[in-house]
């Protein structure tokens, strides 16, 4: 074994990277806009999302020193990845040339290939207490035995998702995990309130992203807008259905004109007797054919200058569809129309447009009653925040299965006369797809316990937007070990490399959550 851990040293360079990233955001606070200047706003959010990532893993070096050498490479990549946005830019930074000198020892050390290649194989323990490592082990032997053997198929022909997998998840208590008991779902309170779905979500990813690992976001963001925002009367109806899995749910907030500028949109909702009439298009729906209801955010007061203030949350009965298109009428005499778009990856939900021509809503059904009017906004945002952690996770599921995928085929592919495991650049590789994913999960674990206790808004953006691009890599360099098989349906991997694409659109565009989130909160906090 060559150089063992540093983690003094590692504190040491993540709080010089902090520094810089701190007179990064002082620099803009002081002379910029995050409007204007987007591009070092940007590199602010990804950057000090990097340097909370480290922060994370510093503490998870400490619990042994497996832990400790994968913290040191992590960070030393991390460190890496501020000195690469920082470079010949420090103007824009308002830092001085060299700022980062002080880390060119500690990171020339633990990103070198001799120190990443002695750490091929290792992937660190996950440090999760017994009743979590019982949620793990549930979903992943579900994951393993009810999901694998179907995802390559419904991904090759976008078949629907069997009803089996959801009778399956349901009887597993998979969509209650995050409404409380009282309202007939597993959470109790505390910490370990949204672990488990972190835990869950990420080994239904492992075993599909389309076909199980996304199955658990749709009731989660409506059960937290309830939980938030609706009435009693509503927790006790929807809640319970909710948990059980005897209704699905989809999303209906995008519109064609409107994706991450919410703010804007168009669809209305007019009164009609003791209801509502639906009238408008949503898009990027994903689930809405088999769903039973959508949670649908639309305009109740007319005057549009009063922006995200003049928009309601509704729930949305409606009757189940399948495969690519359908077509739905009331005895209201209400119309709802959806048809499917065809997606590269992340197959299996399928996601559509959805057009409401006069659909008509029970008056109950807006989320907290007359006092929920003009708050559909807020009531949203409270289960996409919880939605891009699950997001991360997801991400963290996918990497896994990436990672898993080319281990096996580097090991038992010889390529001129040994093994591909065989060689450095193989072994560097793969180390850092192991760091990144462990890190990326440590992450996520940390700002789930946060969000027990806390407003995360932030945290769930930053791992959000540090997870999803990694994600990225890991599936594009498992494809590339691969070689040419990488590129045939025949290898689970191509699907891994394909869904991967999403998870920075979704949930937040990755320009949006870095540029309206992260660094407007960073520069509102600036010291």
């Amino acid at each position: 074994m060559g150089v063992g851990p540093d983690l003094a040293g590692a504190a040491a360079v993540v709080d010089l990277a902090g520094a810089v990233v701190d007179e990064g955001v002082r620099r803009l606070a002081r002379t910029g806009d995050v409007e204007v200047d987007q591009v070092l706003a940007y590199d602010l959010a990804h950057s000090a999302a990097a340097i909370e990532n480290a922060r994370t893993v510093l503490d998870y070096g400490s619990l042994g020193e497996a832990e400790a050498r994968i913290a040191c490479a992590f960070v030393a990549d991390a460190v890496y990845g501020v000195a690469t946005r920082t470079m010949w830019r420090e103007a824009s930074w308002g830092i001085q040339p060299g700022a980062l000198d002080g880390a060119a020892g500690f990171v020339r050390c633990y990103r070198s290939p001799e120190y990443l290649a002695e750490l091929c194989g290792e992937q660190g323990s996950r440090h999760l207490d017994g009743d979590f490592e019982l949620v793990q082990d549930t979903f992943r032997r579900f994951a393993e035995d009810e999901i694998r053997p179907l995802a390559e198929e419904i991904h090759r022909r976008n078949l629907d998702i069997p009803e089996r997998i959801i009778r399956g998840l349901a009887e597993l208590g998979t969509f209650g995990v995050s409404i409380p008991e009282q309202h007939g779902g597993f959470a109790a309170s505390g910490e370990g309130e949204y672990l488990a779905m972190v835990v869950a979500t990420e080994e239904l990813s492992r075993g599909s992203l389309g076909v199980a690992g996304s199955l658990i976001t749709r009731p989660e963001i409506l059960a937290r807008a309830l939980l938030a925002g609706g009435t009693e009367e509503q927790k006790h109806h929807w809640l319970p259905r909710l948990a059980s899995g005897e209704i699905m749910d989809a999303i209906a907030v995008t519109e064609p004109d409107f994706g991450s500028d919410v703010a804007g949109l168009r669809t209305s909702a007019r009164p009609d007797g003791d209801g509502w009439r639906i009238n408008g298009v949503k898009t990027w729906c994903t689930f809405a054919a088999r769903a039973d209801v959508l949670m649908l955010l639309a305009r109740t007061d007319p005057d549009r200058s009063k922006g995200h203030r003049g928009l309601s949350l509704f729930i949305v009965p409606k009757q189940r569809g399948e495969g690519h298109g359908f077509e739905l009428t009331q005895e209201e005499g209400g119309k709802m129309e959806g048809h499917a778009i065809d997606t590269i990856g992340y197959r299996g939900m399928h996601s559509y447009e959805v057009a409401f021509d006069d659909w008509y809503v029970p008056g109950e059904n807006l989320i907290g009653g007359e006092s929920g009017q003009g708050r559909g906004f807020g009531l949203q945002m409270q289960g996409f925040e919880n939605g891009r952690l699950q997001t991360a996770a997801r991400a963290v599921g996918l990497m896994q299965a990436a990672y898993e995928a080319a281990y096996d085929y580097a090991t038992n592919r010889k390529l001129f006369g040994k093994p591909l495991l065989d060689y450095q650049l193989t072994q560097t590789k793969l180390a850092r797809m192991a760091i990144i994913i462990q890190a990326s999960r440590q992450f996520a674990y940390r700002v789930a316990r946060l969000m027990a206790t806390a407003p995360g808004r932030t945290e769930a953006a930053m791992v959000k937007a540090y997870v999803c691009p990694a994600a990225e890599w890991v599936t594009r360099e498992a494809m590339q070990i691969h070689g040419g098989m990488g590129y045939a349906e025949e290898f689970a991997v191509s699907r891994y490399f394909v869904d991967a694409r999403v998870l920075s659109i979704f949930e937040g565009a990755d320009e949006v959550l870095a540029l309206k989130v992260i660094a407007r909160h960073l520069v509102a906090n600036a010291r």
